[in-house]
């Protein structure tokens, strides 16, 4: 069958589902771009992924240096920190136009904000890591062209964006931010009410009109030809609105993201498409489909679940969870991290975590400097929605005895946190302040007034070097322990994305234990973790029948001795394990 009988076959049903009697025109005018794409696409990637795929999550002006680009500057302070030796892609955050919400407001999706390069300063990336890019497709800017044109009521424009009478019931829209839903704006043909999920500078488009849909692919087309490898679907769970609904979730959302999906594996064979869907487990797991949607899903629940299990120095929920977590669908896996742009939300905690310790975790992360942002409610309240501060900052201990011990231990709780993330079946994700152990950005949040800058601060260049050249410092030594782990990560077979994972029982709450295997069956490895302030121990020859034969971790080239193995607090081990359960 050719590709385009494979397209007509595949995207008849879904288009019908979407548009009715206009699908046999928009499916057709998706054939004319996919045959226009095809021929600038960049030749599969063998395998889809493996052990040494690790990705990095950065801004492309994360750091400036003189007489360069920003993105030039990037890949000189990548190469500086040997990262390029470790990291196998890098993410770049939105490097559009943009203006608002650090590139998530999108004036034109075509071009390189001028300030940041241009499109030969992301191919140089390109021809060290594989690339990440966001098509930002739930909004655009109320800065450009295509929200001028919809005022101005041009075609097709004048249809791209949701109007809605402000009288209208909206009260069952699920909403993520604390603002108000609709923005009036002037238009050609008097004041309108535009639906804004987000901010009023962030302007929803209306996929129920088709030309929208086309527009989309279009520009998924760009950036795989540009080299982008994995491709995230930013906000992909509000795509579709029909009032009387949660306007989350629907059918028609899941529609286009298979539509998206089957496009891609025919003209990009190879090309990974990431659903960012911040909610509660099982919803965000449902984006795999049956195997026939995203490739690749973000693991939401695991920053929550991890910063609670080391600020407790209890484990049972977050291994609870892992325990209960289901291999994903063949050909997919989760995209796992603790920190990002973005805050670390809670909505992923739901049903989760008892209400108490929520609130005791909220507690926590305030007396560490962090913000709690919230989101209103269908009657009005609003409830916590992220949580705002760096991940390192979240591990701090405001409460040791004096500064040389809360150092240690801030820097023990963050490097287990990493470690425990690393050894998880998926691929990790590592945003570039833990590695370096940025703490909380006041002045950012000061300067701006929005709670994401606390985890958004940008670098010199010199200014960077300057901070990673004081060796005994938390940024150097941090920066030098995860280059480390992840070194050693990617020569081990059993942490394969699609390894198999098992949790073994502990005998004490503060302790997890797990053991990936290969996908051959010849290496094992056994993940022990103390997330306690005391030390503990683990008879791994009496509890599980496993061998340890070295610590991959550890400096120290000796076996490990018969017997218990001792964890320090805030200790998580690599052991290479001779034998099976």
């Amino acid at each position: 069958m050719s590709i385009e009988q494979t397209l007509r076959t595949r995207l008849s049903p879904k288009l019908r589902l979407l548009y009715g009697k206009r699908a046999e025109s928009c499916l057709e005018a998706v054939l004319q771009r996919v045959e226009a794409a095809r021929p600038n696409m960049p030749p599969p990637r063998e395998p889809l992924w493996d052990e040494r795929d690790v990705v990095l999550i950065t801004y492309g002006d994360q750091v400036r240096g003189e007489g360069e680009s920003p993105l030039a500057s990037l890949g000189r302070a990548l190469a500086e920190m040997e990262l390029d030796r470790v990291i196998s892609t890098v993410h770049l955050l939105p490097f559009f136009p943009y203006s608002s919400d650090d590139g998530f407001s999108v004036i034109d999706f075509r071009r390189v904000d001028p300030a940041l390069g241009d499109w030969d300063d992301v191919h140089n990336l390109g021809k060290r890591y594989s690339l990440m890019f966001d098509l930002v497709l739930n909004h655009v800017s109320r800065e450009g062209r295509w929200f001028d044109d919809y005022r101005a009521g041009r075609e097709p424009w004048k249809r791209f964006f949701i109007e809605v009478d402000p009288a209208a019931d909206t009260s069952n829209v699920t909403r993520p931010r604390s603002l108000p839903l609709l923005t009036p704006v002037e238009t050609s043909r008097g004041r309108r009410h535009v639906w804004t999920t987000f901010s009023d500078d962030q302007i929803d488009l209306n996929y129920a009109e088709p030309a929208v849909l086309i527009e989309m692919i279009d520009i998924l087309f760009l950036y795989l030809s540009q080299g982008a490898r994995i491709v995230r679907l930013d906000a992909i769970a509000y795509l579709w609105k029909r009032l009387g609904t949660p306007c989350i979730h629907l059918p028609e959302t899941h529609a286009v993201v298979k539509i998206l999906r089957d496009v891609v594996e025919l003209v990009a064979p190879g090309a990974i498409l990431l659903t960012e869907t911040n909610v509660p487990h099982e919803e965000n797991v449902s984006y795999f489909g049956d195997g026939d949607e995203a490739r690749m899903v973000y693991q939401f629940s695991l920053a929550p679940l991890l910063l609670d299990a080391i600020l407790t120095g209890d484990a049972r929920l977050l291994a609870d969870w892992l325990a209960a977590s289901e291999p994903t669908p063949p050909g997919t896996t989760t995209l796992n991290f603790t920190a990002s742009h973005d805050g670390i939300g809670v909505r992923p905690l739901e049903g989760l975590m008892p209400s108490d310790r929520f609130e005791r975790l909220l507690a926590a992360v305030e007396r560490r400097g962090g913000r709690v942002s919230t989101k209103r409610n269908p009657n009005g309240d609003d409830s916590p929605y992220e949580l705002n501060l760096t991940y390192f900052s979240a591990m701090d201990e405001p409460d040791a005895a004096n500064d040389a011990k809360r150092e240690s231990i801030q820097i023990g709780r963050f490097l287990a946190g990493q470690a425990i993330m690393l050894s998880l079946r998926g691929i990790p994700a590592v945003y570039f302040h833990s590695l370096v152990a940025t703490p909380n950005d006041e002045a950012g949040v000061a300067r701006t007034g929005r709670a994401r800058s606390i985890n958004r601060r940008k670098y010199q260049a010199d200014e960077l070097r300057d901070i990673l050249s004081r060796a005994d410092a938390p940024p150097a030594r941090v920066l030098t322990a995860y280059r480390h782990m992840l070194a050693v990560r990617r020569g081990q077979p059993a942490f394969h994305p699609e390894a198999d994972q098992r949790l073994l029982p502990t005998d004490s709450p503060t302790t997890m234990a797990l053991l990936r295997t290969s996908l051959d069956g010849r290496q094992r490895i056994l993940v022990a973790a103390n997330l306690g302030g005391s030390s503990e121990t683990i008879d791994v020859q009496r509890r599980f029948s496993l061998q340890p034969i070295r610590d991959l971790l550890s400096d120290d080239p000796r076996s490990p001795t018969a017997g218990p193995i001792r964890l320090e607090p805030h200790r998580v081990a690599w052991f290479e394990v001779e034998n099976p359960i």
